[in-house]
């Protein structure tokens, strides 16, 4: 009893209470999602998982980025980078699949050692690799991409020279503090009006006027 008890707290309370913009990122793993009752439930934004690698494309993303903009959430899409394959190559497929348009939050890139491949390159050859697909990505989107990461990641690959982007982190319960500086903070799986199932919940660490300017806004 006990132990359900404490995974049924941890489901519904959150650790970003503070915050004022609450938001959540989605894929495929969620199924078919009711947008309307998930922007209810207090959702501003979404992350929707778009691609990963070179040639995978989430079969929902379609559907979701749709339905997402159709509701009023700000949305955002996000691609998951694989170790194993070319930034450029990774970064064209992406931008071959996500559309350009305004009011949306800037591209994101999923960078983290869980479900990647097997692959560990060098800190310089992977830094080389990233490079190209950020700069891809600026070009393209004409933003200031996103980096989704966590401590293990941010240590091993990215604490040299860290790269001018916006930071999204990964940190359960505890609020990341110290480098890099975040804009996004994914704390908890939790439940959400209009998801069947947990759902990874983030807040923006401003006001709504602060997210109409990072997605270009006035």
């Amino acid at each position: 009893m006990l132990a359900g008890g404490g995974l049924l707290f941890w489901r519904f309370y959150d650790p970003g209470w503070r915050y004022e913009v609450k938001g959540v990122d989605v894929s495929h793993h969620q199924g078919e999602i009711d947008w309307v009752a998930l922007a209810d439930d207090n959702v501003s934004f979404a992350y929707i998982k778009s691609t990963e690698g070179s040639d995978w494309v989430d079969s929902r993303f379609a559907e979701n980025w749709q339905a997402a903009g159709e509701t009023g959430i700000t949305r955002g899409a996000y691609h998951f980078f694989t170790l194993c394959t070319s930034g450029a190559a990774q970064a064209g497929h992406m931008v071959s699949i996500v559309p350009t348009e305004p009011g949306t939050l800037p591209p994101a890139i999923d960078l983290e050692f869980a479900g990647n491949c097997s692959a560990r390159p060098t800190v310089d050859e992977f830094r080389d690799e990233l490079d190209a697909f950020l700069t891809v990505l600026t070009d393209h989107y004409e933003t200031k991409p996103v980096i989704y990461t966590n401590a293990e990641f941010y240590r091993e690959y990215l604490s040299t020279d860290p790269p001018d982007v916006t930071w999204w982190i990964q940190t359960p319960l505890l609020e990341p503090w110290g480098e890099p500086e975040w804009t996004i903070w994914q704390h908890t799986q939790g439940r959400k009006d209009g998801v069947d199932g947990d759902i990874d919940r983030n807040v923006f660490r401003g006001d709504s006027a602060d997210l109409v300017t990072l997605v270009g806004g006035e």
